[in-house]
């Protein structure tokens, strides 16, 4: 197979702003939606399935008929359907029924190709099994649940070459199980799933003990992947990638993305898989090996999340809605908005392999990714955080498709290299692929660097 080889030439004009449909997102929409799921009393995963304003069931038909009427406005863009299985566990005693309520944007030229967002729309109190009590979850996981819908209104209207799934999972508080049967059922679709974001906890500001962070969302991403393999395992032993997983690489690029827009939420970066002790809807979708990220408040409020509603020596507990700020929760809704609209653009990441031993050069081989008009071409030292310092002048290297057509007249390529005058052993490198200006999260040159399980490596 030929190769189109590039030498150190660099250049990159800087991505242009423009509207986005986060402009869209409404505060007041949020604070009305947080109002109506605390309404249903408690949305606990064992409480009533069928009374028609209390309980899980009135809250998941409420988000399906919710997103039935929002793609009802954009012509019926949006596929709405209830995703569930029926489980056991140590949280579930009795066999009991597990619904999500899902929505699916279909892309216009990578249908198969998807983005999900998603929260977790059932809530407790102190008690794990306490089915009655009434379990507001305002901020855990009303917020998320709020955001995925608030989404959905702003983006639905718009054409995407790819799919964003728009996803409020139960059965979190009890085991995960609603993260797991969503991951389950992307897998048995056949979806290449590209990103992840998963928001739960992302209504407030202010701790219990007085701290505020109104200005800063955490990100969490896992290191070594969950799915990692013995040999891969060794292979990274010896070439590195403990962290450049394709999540670690997407939780960079949406604090990029977030960097872009200075006077709104930043990015705090946290460099494990969820919260110490603690997890979240994003881990079912690891395990399988797609990329997943969390989102979360810059400071949690213990005293308002799995609580008894109560009064003791003067402090109020319970996950109630007059807790939460929703000029932050706005702000985390347009940074996930944003996302999901670059995402749904870009292309998939390239899967890229490198030849850097005994060299002083290195080779970078890629796959070419549909949709792409160009590719940049990244390298950064082993131990800056960034992608941001490239390879020199802070510059990626840039390849254009329009360039690699001409050096292949009679096919489109399938894979393609590029050369680099650096010595392999002091950096890491990587591959984004670009339509126009939207870019994909670079994907590394490791071994389980690419965005797809480590069963297709």
């Amino acid at each position: 197979m030929r190769k189109l080889i590039l030498l150190a030439s660099l250049a990159a004009a800087p991505l242009s702003a423009q509207s986005n449909p986060a402009d869209k997102v409404s505060a007041e929409r949020l604070e009305k939606d947080v109002a109506k799921l605390v309404s249903f009393g408690t949305r606990h995963t064992l409480s009533s399935q069928t009374h028609p304003e209390r309980g899980i069931g009135a809250a998941v038909d409420w988000g399906l008929a919710e997103f039935k009427r929002i793609g009802a406005k954009c012509g019926g863009c949006l596929e709405v359907l209830p995703v569930g299985e029926t489980v056991t566990g140590p949280r579930v005693p009795t066999p009991t029924l597990v619904r999500n309520a899902v929505a699916i944007q279909r892309g216009s030229e990578r249908p198969n190709e998807v983005v999900i967002v998603q929260g977790h729309i059932d809530s407790r109190v102190t008690d794990v099994m306490d089915a009655t009590s009434d379990a507001p979850g305002a901020n855990d996981d009303g917020s998320g649940t709020a955001l995925v819908i608030e989404a959905a209104r702003v983006l639905s209207g718009a054409k995407y070459p790819t799919t964003i799934i728009y996803a409020l999972l139960s059965g979190e508080e009890q085991g995960l199980h609603g993260g797991q049967i969503l991951a389950n059922w992307a897998e048995a679709q056949g979806f290449t799933v590209k990103a992840v974001l998963n928001n739960d906890i992302v209504g407030n500001s202010c701790g219990s003990d007085g701290y505020c962070e109104p200005k800063v969302v955490r990100v969490f991403s896992e290191g070594p992947r969950a799915d990692l393999t013995d040999r891969l395992r060794a292979a990274q032993t010896r070439f590195g990638g403990e962290n450049d997983t394709p999540s670690r690489n997407l939780s960079r690029w949406v604090a990029g993305l977030a960097a872009k827009h200075p006077d709104e939420l930043q990015v705090r970066q946290i460099w494990r898989t969820d919260r110490m002790g603690r997890g979240g809807d994003q881990v079912p979708f690891l395990q399988k090996g797609y990329p997943a990220i969390r989102f979360s408040v810059g400071v949690e409020d213990y005293d308002h999340q799995h609580q008894d509603l109560r009064t003791e020596n003067g402090t109020k507990f319970g996950d109630t809605i007059d807790e939460m700020d929703f000029a932050y929760l706005a702000g985390v809704t347009k940074l996930n908005v944003r996302a999901l609209d670059a995402l749904a653009r870009a292309p998939m990441p390239p899967k890229v392999k490198v030849d850097a031993a005994v060299r002083v050069d290195t080779q970078l081989d890629f796959t070419v990714a549909a949709g792409a008009s160009e590719y940049r071409v990244f390298a950064r030292p082993t131990d800056d955080p960034s992608w941001a310092a490239a390879v020199v002048g802070q510059r990626p290297m840039v390849l254009k498709m329009a360039d690699v057509l001409r050096n292949f007249p009679d096919k489109e390529p399938v894979k393609l290299s590029a050369v680099l005058k650096l010595r392999g052993d002091d950096w890491m490198f990587g591959v984004a692929a670009c339509a126009g200006e939207y870019c994909s999260p670079v994907a590394s040159a490791v071994p389980g660097g690419a965005f797809e399980p480590v069963a297709k490596e």
